[in-house]
């Protein structure tokens, strides 16, 4: 069997399974079997496949078509243009989170910032950019999870920032020394009933998706919390599920009555993230709020 051969087998194999992205799942899936990278992958498109590469890649395969996730088959997720390693013990890291991270980085680059907190760091890909991309913030990562923390020790060795990034261990904002310039929060917004009704649980670990009976469980603990823990003009950025915007918003309407609040979607026009600015409305960081998504 070709490479040619190989990935077209398992892209019909995919498409048949119903399985997303059939031709780039074959791809990664092949490429981690043969341990190339995606030139070397095309360059020799008439290479045959020795016979243990073929039985290591059709495992990968049916590993895939039994719902497994991609990013645990082969230990690593992109995300942000930056490979990160992940496995079960971790939310995989998605794309529609990467508007934390611009909405982050934009409001750093134009206000007084000198500290961050990621609440519920996962693998660390969110704090990491961020230290990667802001070298004079101090930046803290929280999670409860152990084995999370350790996924994020080994990501913030491998990009260089293990001496920027201050890990703890614990609940929420509980760990924190005290309060910071901004926090970014990607909490477990999914209802616990649909968390079971799709099997999302199957493969990631429940303690990051299930949102308690409406989704908004950890949510609303944050929002409740978070005023003692940011400093006067803070900002407190957080992703949302759908559906979710018009609840959280109001949460925090009653909790901040003069803060600025605003909702952003994402590339598919969802409500993705909430955006809470300590400053009364009219006020200049409540205007900069208001551009930086």
């Amino acid at each position: 069997m070709t490479v040619r051969e190989a990935l077209a087998r398992a892209q019909k194999a995919f498409v048949i399974g119903k399985v997303e992205d059939a031709r780039l799942e074959s791809e990664l899936l092949l490429r981690h079997a043969l341990r190339i990278d995606r030139v070397q992958l095309y360059q020799e498109p008439e290479r045959r496949l020795a016979s243990r590469e073929a039985a290591s890649f059709w495992r990968l395969v049916e590993r895939r078509l039994g719902g497994e996730p991609t990013a645990y088959i082969t230990g690593c997720r992109e995300f942000y243009g930056l490979s990160f390693s992940v496995d079960s013990n971790v939310l995989i890291p998605r794309p529609e989170s990467e508007l934390l991270v611009d909405t982050a980085l934009r409001i750093v680059r134009r206000c007084p910032v000198v500290s961050v907190a990621e609440i519920g760091t996962g693998c660390g890909a969110i704090a990491i950019i961020l230290a990667l991309n802001l070298p004079e913030v101090r930046i803290y990562a929280t999670d409860i999870s152990a084995p999370a923390l350790k996924m994020a020790r080994l990501n913030c060795r491998s990009h260089g920032v293990a001496d920027r990034i201050c890990l703890l261990a614990g609940d929420m904002l509980d760990p924190l020394p005290g309060p910071v310039d901004l926090i970014v929060a990607n909490l477990p917004y999914v209802p616990q009933r649909e968390v079971y009704r799709l099997g999302l649980a199957d493969f990631e670990p429940l303690l990051a998706l299930d949102g308690g009976c409406d989704g908004l469980e950890e949510i609303g603990r944050l929002c409740r919390d978070v005023g003692d823990r940011l400093h006067p003009g803070g900002f407190l950025l957080m992703e949302i599920g759908l559906g979710q915007g018009r609840a959280v918003t109001a949460l925090l309407r009653r909790l901040f009555p003069s803060a600025g609040i605003e909702v952003f979607p994402d590339l598919a026009g969802i409500d993705r993230m909430v955006v809470l600015s300590l400053d009364p409305v009219g006020s200049s960081n409540s205007r900069e709020m208001q551009r930086v998504a």
